[in-house]
């Protein structure tokens, strides 16, 4: 395991490295929550003319249950089962870690921001693919950008990223399928 650990540094520590001044603003707006709202408006008028006001009220439900989800077992991983530091904060890392993030969190494993985008990308992918056909490949690359800016800007490992990432996909799958029921059941009537 010790070794894992290592290799996981390591590998943070070379690609948070490949960074420059040149492209920080783009990885620091790619990281803000907040800069991805007029995506989610597009999104949810994607829903909105596809599953009629019913099925947008579904769809938010889903969703707003979605990233509680994914938020909260992050919470879980990082301050009751881990606590393991993020690199901004480790001894023996920080220091070689190019940060540029607005604040470093004490824990990192694993990552809300890679969870939350990924579960987001398969649950709106999966939704959409019939009716836009480029969308659900277009949401998993935006989550995987998401997701590497947390690598960029120096507070999370690699691992914190592919382990969120899972769950996210779990989490995205189990949402797909909660909002085909509740479609079925309740619908765009």
């Amino acid at each position: 395991m010790e070794e894992i650990v290592q290799l996981d540094k390591e590998l943070f520590l070379f690609l948070n490295n490949l960074g420059t001044s040149t492209w920080d603003g783009f990885w620091l707006f790619m990281t803000e929550k907040l800069y991805q709202i007029p995506l989610y408006l597009v999104l949810l008028y994607f829903f909105y003319k596809y599953f009629g006001i019913r099925g947008t009220i579904i769809t938010l439900v889903v969703v707003a249950a979605l990233i509680a989800a994914s938020d909260q077992l992050s919470n879980l991983f990082k301050n009751v089962l881990f606590m393991r530091p993020r690199p901004c904060r480790a001894e023996g890392v920080a220091e070689f870690t190019r940060f540029i993030a607005e604040r470093c969190g004490r824990h990192g494993y694993f990552s809300a921001h890679a969870a939350s985008s990924m579960a987001l990308a398969f649950f709106t992918g999966l939704t959409l693919q019939n009716k836009l056909k480029y969308i659900f490949p277009f949401m998993v690359v935006w989550s995987i950008v998401v997701s590497y800016s947390r690598i960029y800007v120096g507070v999370h490992y690699p691992g914190d990223i592919i382990t969120g990432m899972a769950i996210g996909i779990l989490l995205g799958l189990g949402a797909y399928k909660l909002h085909g029921y509740l479609i079925e059941k309740y619908g765009t009537a």
